[in-house]
């Protein structure tokens, strides 16, 4: 699990990171750390750069991301670049490469604008922080009521260090570290930032086209408080994306996944009779009651429709969507209760902490991962001992129909390959897991047309997306004899497709409790 490291920004300390906490520590081991003279540090007499780096640096744990916001995102470009055997990756939010303008750096707080607020700090602190909060919600879609918000965050009481960390700020410029970054970094920026022009991207990206900038819309300096999900969502993605992926190669391009289940989410719902069976069918095998703070993850969320059903089951717990498909995660997030936890993530490589999860609930979604031991040892890590999992998934009849007709045709794959049930229960073995019941269950669907097959399997975002497929277009000749293939299954119900589908049902065992 991934190590993260979070420095506030100025005229703050740690508790700037609530909105963030919870989501954080569901995806990685966190450390907080108060810059020198805030929050619960220590002063210091020198307040150089090098002074405050070696303050932070023996804090670092080992293969580290640091993230940072504003002038802690400033000093984790400088750790980056100063500790790369360390630090293996970097984030900074609303934190440009230079403070203050220059002339060669125009894109920047006016000199000035920063003269005068640092006067007028030294000068009356506590109405100079008043502006301060001010200033950090300036311009924000919702400027009013998350002006409200920061007002109630206690910042603690100024003292000498604050003006020179405010002057160490004035001084500050990165860009000669940020172009030779080459770790892993994400650079979220505002676009309606009062301190940082939303233009400083465009630099950041002439510097070093390797590192990742972002521009959230409509969002002030203080973006962490302001769209909290967005940063969650850009971090866990990042993280995902830079340290979480196998690179072996694979039958299923799980970002070709991704985006077509992503175009399918406005039509899910509306043609997944099968699925909406599958998934009720295996609600059937819940446990009637959990903890009261149990939990609860949803793996391969899709819609969320199981999701909000899983909440109205266990109102009291702590209940998690993850899919690897962010159009189906703004779907899931714009219709769905607030009180649901949307994560972006793959199955056989989850955001989230060992020993974190009392239940797993996962219907009609594993099929699309090709690595089943690296699956179940991952759904072993997050599961809590004792706790249960519940899984629902296709197997290799699946569609048997369609791939036969295809087959008569020529000797592309045209149909998802998915794994047996025996492949199943041996990767559950080598993962730890304890079985305690599989079962199958055929299921089919009968259409008037094959158009309506296809178009259904289009709609559901489940198309052909396996290594091996015909490219380009298919001829009228090979599509008029897959056609005849395919009717010479047809019933008096009509063409069939049929699903193979299977239930699984594990836990991780109490014993393991003691090694956790």
């Amino acid at each position: 699990m991934i190590n993260l490291v979070l420095l506030h920004g100025w005229g703050c300390d740690s508790r700037t990171w609530q909105p963030l906490l919870p989501a954080l520590h569901n995806i990685a081991r966190v450390t907080c750390i108060d810059l020198p003279g805030f929050g619960q540090s220590e002063m210091l007499v020198d307040y150089s750069l090098d002074a405050v780096i070696a303050y932070i640096e023996p804090q670092l744990p080992s293969n580290a991301v640091v993230m940072g916001w504003s002038l802690g995102g400033m000093l984790a470009v400088q750790l980056a670049a100063r500790f790369p055997q360390k630090i293996s990756g970097v984030i900074s939010l609303a934190a440009n490469l230079k403070f203050v303008a220059t002339v060669d750096f125009p894109w920047a707080m006016a000199p000035g604008v920063n003269r005068h607020f640092n006067q007028g700090f030294e000068q009356d602190p506590q109405a100079t922080l008043k502006l301060f909060t001010g200033l950090l919600a300036q311009g924000d879609e919702q400027e009013r009521t998350l002006l409200k918000q920061l007002r109630r965050v206690d910042t603690g009481a100024p003292n000498p260090n604050w003006l020179q960390a405010l002057a160490l700020l004035a001084q500050l410029d990165n860009r000669d570290v940020f172009a030779r970054l080459t770790m892993p970094g994400l650079h979220l920026l505002a676009e309606r930032d009062a301190l940082v022009p939303a233009a400083a991207a465009q630099a950041m990206t002439a510097l070093n086209s390797q590192q990742h900038i972002e521009l959230l819309i409509d969002t002030a300096h203080a973006l962490h408080w302001s769209r909290p999900q967005a940063v969650i969502d850009a971090v866990t993605h990042f993280l995902s994306q830079s340290f979480f992926q196998t690179k072996t190669p694979a039958q299923l391009d799980k970002k070709k996944v991704a985006q077509s289940f992503g175009r399918a989410a406005e039509t899910y719902d509306a043609v997944a009779q099968l699925q909406r069976d599958v998934g009720t069918e295996l609600c059937l095998m819940l446990p009637a009651h959990l903890p009261a703070d149990a939990r609860v993850l949803d793996v391969g969320s899709g819609t969320g429709f199981f999701t909000r059903r899983l909440m109205h089951a266990y109102p009291q717990a702590q209940l998690i969507g993850l899919d690897i498909a962010e159009g189906m995660l703004r779907f899931s997030r714009k219709n769905g209760p607030d009180a649901i936890q949307w994560l972006c993530g793959d199955a056989e490589h989850l955001p989230l902490a060992d020993n974190s999860v009392d239940l797993l609930f996962s219907s009609l979604a594993i099929q699309w991962c090709q690595n089943l031991p690296q699956l179940m040892a991952e759904l072993h890590r997050v599961l809590k001992p004792g706790g249960q999992l519940f899984i629902a998934t296709l197997g290799p009849a699946t569609l048997q129909e369609l791939k036969n007709a295809w087959q008569q045709v020529d000797d592309y794959v045209h149909v998802n390959r998915f794994q047996s049930s025996d492949a199943l229960t041996a990767a559950l073995q080598q993962g730890g897991l304890v079985q305690a019941k599989l079962q199958t269950q055929t299921r089919v669907l009968y259409f008037d047309r094959l158009a309506e097959l296809t178009r259904e399997l289009k709609a559901l975002g489940a198309h052909n997306i396996n290594s091996g497929k015909p490219e380009g277009l298919t001829s009228r000749a090979r599509l008029l004899a897959f056609k005849n293939a395919y009717e010479q299954h047809r019933t008096e119900q009509g063409l069939p497709a049929s699903y193979d589908v299977i239930y699984l049902t594990a836990c991780k065992s109490f014993a393991e409790e003691s090694h956790g």
